[in-house]
């Protein structure tokens, strides 16, 4: 029979095999002992910060949660999303929910996408090196530098369409020798796109006509008089599309 020593020997044993290992980071300056395994979103909000800027969707698609970090006996300073980058070691780390870069004003409906509109309002543009920096530090790994010299060239298509997963993090233009604001001029691109080459929606008219003539005041009413549970219980019976499949990509040889 086992001695209480060695039962409680053995517990101890246990419980440090299910905990996790404890690691070292600062966050802006302070020491924490963090779970290793952890996002440096996790691990902020383990470490006890409440975030109510620099977080967003959690899931890589928003660009809220834009960090700068350093790791202990590397000089090179890092960036990537807090949610989905890991922690390390000696990590220092600090957010940049707010890029500030340049962005223009400008009023949509007085451009015309063609010539030089990108220079006019990002002239720095023409000061692109084709470092390709940009590119490396983007976490949707687009071809930033692409757009850019498609911006150069006045095509908005091209930049709409090599920019149109862009999350607007800004990460870009905090590596750019240049100082080149490249998301704000994807953006200015993706604008231009959707009011003067992006074909209108026909059901777009027709559901907005049907909303002015007030075909759905009567079911918005009727919604409005429900409890919380019975729009819980609706909601749950709602009519959900398919996903969409994506054939299989044949080779091209």
């Amino acid at each position: 029979m086992e001695t209480l020593v060695e039962v409680l020997e053995k517990q101890s044993e246990l419980n440090e095999a299910v905990q996790p290992r404890l690691i070292s980071i600062s966050i802006a300056g302070k020491r924490y002992a963090v779970p290793e395994g952890l996002t440096i979103l996790k691990a902020l909000e383990y470490a006890g910060y409440r975030l109510v800027r620099g977080v967003g969707c959690r899931g890589g698609f928003c660009g809220a949660c834009a960090t700068v970090y350093r790791v202990a006996d590397d000089y090179r300073l890092k960036i990537g999303l807090a949610c989905q980058t890991m922690i390390e070691e000696n990590m220092y780390l600090t957010q940049i929910p707010f890029y500030p870069a340049q962005k223009a004003t400008y009023d949509l409906r007085a451009l015309r996408p063609a010539g030089d509109v990108f220079i006019r309002f990002y002239p720095e543009i023409l000061r692109c090196l084709q470092c390709n920096t940009c590119r490396k530090v983007c976490p949707q790994d687009l071809d930033v530098m692409r757009y850019i010299a498609a911006a150069q060239r006045g095509e908005v298509d091209r930049v709409a369409d090599l920019s149109f997963d862009c999350l607007q993090c800004g990460l870009c233009a905090s590596r750019c020798p240049a100082e080149i604001a490249h998301y704000h001029v994807a953006q200015l691109g993706r604008r231009l796109y959707g009011r003067y080459r992006q074909p209108l929606a026909a059901h777009l008219s027709r559901r907005l006509a049907e909303i002015t003539e007030g075909q759905f005041d009567d079911e918005l009413s009727r919604l409005q008089r429900m409890s919380r549970q019975e729009l819980e219980s609706l909601y749950a019976q709602r009519e959900i599309e398919p996903e969409e499949t994506t054939p299989a990509k044949k080779d091209e040889d």
